[in-house]
């Protein structure tokens, strides 16, 4: 099974910039009803991903942050609390699966590190509940 099978590409897919706002995020991330959200620098590398846990941690641990503050908070402020890894396109299915487990998408990069796509854990769940009704 090749990762593209499951890949939805970049232009589907939200996505924020480092040099984005606290603010940006969130109401990218609202607009979107993300949980979650890649962020990539300015030459398209995937460097992290921003949760809203990433920022309600923020708003706690910030003397004095309220939402209309946000505007003036960098992302590159704003600790991330989970390491979540890129695949490649060669990446092998059991470690996809692996990552889902733990992730509702697995950013994914090309060789050049360049942020091409997600894979969805429900793309997976609904894959393999097919398979499982085939079999059955």
């Amino acid at each position: 099974m090749n990762v593209t099978f499951f890949l939805i590409p970049k232009q589907d897919v939200a996505y924020i910039f480092d040099h984005f706002t606290m603010r940006q995020a969130m109401e990218k991330m609202e607009y979107h009803r993300y949980t979650a959200i890649p962020i990539l620098n300015q030459s398209g590398e995937y460097v992290g991903t921003l949760t809203e846990g990433d920022l309600l941690w923020k708003l706690k641990n910030t003397p004095g942050l309220d939402f209309h503050k946000t505007k003036d908070v960098l992302l590159k402020e704003i600790p991330l609390q989970r390491n979540v890894k890129p695949i490649g396109v060669q990446t092998e299915m059991d470690e996809i699966v692996n990552l889902a487990v733990d992730q509702n998408f697995i950013p994914v990069v090309d060789d050049a590190s360049k942020f091409i796509g997600i894979i969805r854990r429900r793309e997976l769940i609904e894959y393999m509940y097919r398979k499982m009704q085939q079999s059955g």
